[in-house]
């Protein structure tokens, strides 16, 4: 069954629903009609966070749901804290609430080794019935989980670790290092803001993308355009 799903999903958009609790559409039942209007836009899987979102997303949409649970420390370093389902009690929460995969953190932050990133996967692997997706910012990082066991390497953190690449697009080269490194499904996530952007990951060997911001988050999509104005407003000053 979960390689029928992997085999499902080749070639499909995935669409992150989540916010924070300082945004508008916080909460479970915004979330689900998240999912809905991504179903309805034909998207293959929905990625969600928390249980009671991937509960009530469950309820609505029959999609395979990609799922994550952050915990999130009272500080947060965006580059350095490991928030994405960092122990087996958070993936296990996230599974009994009806994740189809759970994603986890496979970085090396925070002083971790390549051995307690294998520790970590073999645990998750030994004690979780579903498929485990390994979210890495490197290639190595990428070589490491594949070795661990991980059914699918995601480009999620690529940019958001002090030692790889920071960019303002996707990561395109880091998807051609993990393809080229293992047979191992890819799912490319990370600044997608436009269509072409994900054509051009497919044609680097993706087996599914990620968006989030892009479709979700109406304040980001705002900012998008408002920026545009401003900056031509800027160059309009600047040739007076």
């Amino acid at each position: 069954m979960n390689k029928s799903l992997i085999e499902q999903l080749q070639g499909g958009l995935v669409v992150s629903c989540q916010a924070f609790d300082y945004e508008p559409f916080y909460g479970a039942d915004f979330m689900a009609k998240m999912a809905v209007s991504a179903k309805l836009g034909e998207a293959a899987a929905i990625r969600a966070s928390w249980p009671e979102n991937i509960r009530a997303i469950k309820k609505e949409v029959d999609l395979p749901v990609f799922g994550i649970n952050k915990i999130m420390p009272k500080t947060y370093d965006k580059l350095r804290d490991v928030i994405i389902t960092p122990t087996l009690e958070s993936a296990r929460a996230v599974a009994e609430a009806g994740a189809d995969i759970v994603a986890v953190d496979c970085t090396l932050r925070q002083g971790r080794t390549p051995q307690a990133v294998l520790d970590l996967l073999q645990e998750y692997k030994t004690h979780l019935n579903v498929l485990i997706m390994a979210e890495i910012s490197t290639a190595e990082e990428g070589e490491i989980a594949a070795e661990g066991g991980a059914d699918i390497l995601s480009t999620t953190i690529a940019g958001y670790t002090p030692y790889s690449r920071h960019l303002e697009e996707p990561d395109y080269q880091l998807i051609e290092e993990l393809c080229a490194l293992t047979s191992l499904p890819i799912n490319a996530e990370g600044r997608f803001h436009h269509p072409d952007q994900v054509v051009k990951a497919f044609q680097l060997g993706a087996w599914t993308v990620t968006v989030g911001s892009a479709i979700t988050r109406p304040h980001c999509i705002t900012r998008e355009f408002t920026q545009a104005i401003a900056r031509l407003k800027e160059q309009e000053k600047i040739t007076e």
